[in-house]
């Protein structure tokens, strides 16, 4: 039987908005995935037929790409909109993963900022938003050039930090000299971000100089 002919309250698109996904079977999940079944087959009955084979949900979604192509029913959009649905699961776990780091200390920051900042053929100037818990909510490289009174503009790193919601923040910017020695520049900048971020109660905890695979704080020099 299609799943057109299935009692509305039954169908998995019509249950998931009804119930929440959590009231739906791994097969049922699939089906909404997979939209369609084949000829004598429903969508359900593909989603089993898949774990089935594979042996649970999470064996299914670990066989490499070519292995799944050759599953029966598993080519084309359908395949495509699985991997896809698979790849913002794991991009999710991912930024949770990140968020739940506590980074109010510099090293960790520090860290951080020589991953994001590795490479960069210009100086970057970036930002690390953080909730009152000194959790991550974002990063964003914000300006490229030289790092000055000219080329960061506080209102608009106090304009992101409002858009996170931000409780505080760490900035930091690469040298791509590789030395990582705060400039006279570099104080300046960090006491025009400081002010103005004091005006909307949002901390500026550090000001971090990146350059290769060495690493400056200003705060830890007593220039915040």
């Amino acid at each position: 039987m299609a799943i057109t002919d299935w009692p509305e309250n039954e169908r998995p698109r019509e249950k998931l908005l009804q119930r929440g996904a959590a009231a739906l079977s791994d097969a049922e999940l699939l089906a909404v995935l997979l939209r369609t079944g084949l000829r004598g087959c429903s969508a359900v009955d593909l989603g089993r037929n898949l774990l089935n084979e594979a042996g649970d949900l999470r064996a299914l979604l670990e066989l490499p790409p070519e292995r799944m192509r050759r599953m029966r029913g598993l080519g084309g959009t359908r395949l495509t909109q699985l991997l896809a649905a698979l790849e913002i699961s794991k991009r999710y776990m991912a930024l949770e993963k990140k968020r739940a780091i506590t980074l109010s200390e510099p090293e960790p920051a520090a860290r951080m900022f020589m991953s994001e900042l590795r490479g960069e053929p210009s100086e970057v100037f970036a930002v690390l938003f953080m909730d009152n818990k000194n959790r991550m909510l974002g990063f964003e490289k914000l300006f490229r050039g030289t790092v000055d009174a000219a080329a960061v503009y506080p209102r608009e790193v106090v304009r992101r930090a409002l858009d996170h919601n931000a409780s505080s923040i760490i900035v930091g910017h690469n040298h791509p000299s590789g030395i990582a020695e705060p400039s006279r520049a570099d104080r300046d900048v960090t006491r025009r971000l400081s002010d103005a971020l004091n005006l909307v109660d949002v901390r500026l905890l550090d000001h971090l100089v990146i350059g290769d695979n060495q690493w400056e704080s200003l705060g830890r020099l007593g220039w915040l």
